[in-house]
């Protein structure tokens, strides 16, 4: 979803959902409860920082069960790309907890907009 795939939400948010950023200025997703809202969030983020792209990074921890039950932690790195050229990398990782298949809470930290890379440059 964060690469701008909004359909994704529909098939892998539960209807209502709870997410919890632990970033800089991440205060508008503390009342963001169903998919809809959070797609138009991103959506909102994504006008105010373009240039912005999200990628796996480092090797997910993954305990989830036949029925889809279960918590996936998974590093990521933002990449910001100003119009200038520069670029920001940030370090992040989201922990989602999951019941039938489907996201039910969202735990998030990164080094916010400022940019901290945690991982090493490939």
């Amino acid at each position: 979803m964060w690469n701008r795939d909004y359909d994704l939400a529909e098939k892998i948010l539960a209807p209502e959902f709870v997410l919890r950023y632990a970033q800089p200025g991440a205060s508008a997703y503390d009342a963001i409860r169903d998919p809809k809202s959070f797609v138009a969030q991103i959506q909102s983020f994504h006008d105010e920082v373009p240039g912005l792209s999200f990628a796996p990074d480092a090797v997910p921890v993954v305990e989830m069960d036949e029925t889809g039950t279960g918590i996936v932690a998974r590093p990521y790195r933002a990449r910001i790309t100003a119009p200038d050229g520069a670029i920001t990398d940030i370090s992040g990782t989201d922990i989602l907890r999951a019941e039938n298949g489907r996201i039910v809470e969202v735990w998030s930290v990164s080094g916010g907009l400022a940019g901290r890379s945690f991982y090493a440059s490939n």
